[in-house]
């Protein structure tokens, strides 16, 4: 018998990293040794309080009750696909197709790999969220990095995008809101944008997770809304506005002149036949949460402004610490204002003081001065408690 070998892994799993987990490996060496921990790493709102909706849950159940335990359509039941047409419709939005998909990041894995090939690149926000990073690094594609200016609210970096475009760039990707800045884009912004994807005929890809969880009263605006011609993917679902992330339930709405994304579509929908379905009773939260009771979304978005506010005086309070407001989402991103490694300070900041929190350059390499991003779920005395711990931290250190 010949001798077993060792399997080795693909190359193309050598640089995935999702930074907000992996952070947690130091997380995990605290608490054996004793330490308490103050997670504020993980964007999942019913870790912190906050409840599915009701009315959500029924309706999954009552499909069971139902019998719609078989697969569905792979593109989604008939009642979803309709409700996130007419919802899309509604702001502006011209749908030429609808996929329901296992959480929004299945949505953006069928995006992209309906899309690159390998040496392609697509435009990704640097601060941004690390899933693109990590499907492309996949895909043997890259994700090429494009900044956004803290000194103008985390809006992107116009002319810094175009700088990064050539002739093997296939997308741009936004994030509005922003994780993990909390921006919301201007309508000036999402113009500029526009025209830059006509002039390079680029897709554009537009995740859109928190658009119901603005906290300024600013006015969210859908990207596909301003051109009904540019091939345009909107990515959402019921994690974060419907407080619903375990039900990994999303969807992409494609929209564009139809002879531009024909072909497109039908490869994204090989990809949607290929996996099956979504989860099917899950499904029919959908058009029930589209369509029914919205009382969630004030009492939540009430909770993050003052939570939010919270976190912004109390870190530009902080010696050594600045923090722009985030407009939206509930995520800060607050700069370092020394010369640090910031995945070194985070690591500390974690083994000293039990505050979990993620290293800024796990969102993306731009910008280059230190960063971490928090989020501020939690109730106001749990921030306030990681708050004074990170100040006796910074005051100690620094």
């Amino acid at each position: 018998m010949s001798e077993l070998k060792k399997i080795s892994p693909s190359r193309r799993t050598e640089h995935i990293e999702y930074a907000i987990r992996d952070i947690l490996q130091e997380a995990n060496r605290r608490k054996e040794r004793g330490g308490d921990l103050i997670y504020l790493n993980i964007g999942d709102p019913v870790l912190y309080g906050f409840h599915t909706p009701r009315h959500l849950m029924d309706a999954t159940y009552e499909a069971m009750l139902h019998n719609h335990t078989n697969y569905s359509a792979s593109e989604g039941v008939p009642q979803a696909v309709e409700a996130i047409k007419n919802e899309a419709r509604a702001k502006g939005i011209e749908p030429y197709e609808i996929l329901v998909t296992t959480g929004a990041s299945e949505a953006i894995d069928f995006a992209l790999s309906a899309l690159v090939n390998k040496g392609e690149n697509v435009l990704v926000p640097s601060p941004g969220y690390p899933l693109y990073n990590a499907l492309l690094s996949r895909l043997i594609g890259e994700a090429r990095p494009y900044l956004l200016d803290e000194e103008n609210g985390w809006q992107p970096d116009i002319d810094h995008m175009e700088s990064q475009i050539d002739d093997r760039t296939r997308a741009i990707v936004l994030i509005n809101p922003n994780n993990p800045t909390g921006a919301v884009y201007s309508r000036d912004t999402l113009q500029q944008v526009v025209d830059l994807a006509r002039k390079y005929n680029l897709l554009i890809m537009s995740d859109e997770i928190y658009e119901k969880l603005i906290l300024n009263g600013k006015q969210h605006i859908s990207i596909a809304a301003l051109d009904k011609e540019t091939p345009m993917i909107t990515f959402n679902g019921l994690s974060k506005s419907y407080l619903a992330p375990g039900f990994r339930i999303g969807w992409s709405i494609v929209s564009g002149a139809p002879e531009l994304v024909e072909d497109y579509t039908e490869a994204m929908r090989k990809l949607a036949r290929a996996r099956l379905c979504a989860s099917h009773p899950k499904q029919f939260a959908i058009p029930v949460a589209l369509n029914g009771n919205q009382a969630h979304l004030t009492e939540t978005r009430q909770k993050l402004r003052s939570r939010r506010d919270l976190t912004v005086d109390r870190l530009n309070s902080i010696p050594g610490l600045s923090c722009q407001e985030p407009e939206g989402a509930f995520y800060a991103f607050p700069r370092i204002e020394r010369a640090v490694d910031d995945q070194e300070f985070v690591k500390k900041l974690i083994r000293d003081t039990g505050v979990v929190v993620v290293h800024g350059s796990g969102f993306g390499r731009l910008p280059e001065t230190p960063h971490f991003r928090l989020v501020f779920l939690p109730d106001e005395s749990v921030l306030n408690e990681a708050y004074d711990r990170l100040e006796d931290f910074m005051r100690e250190n620094f």
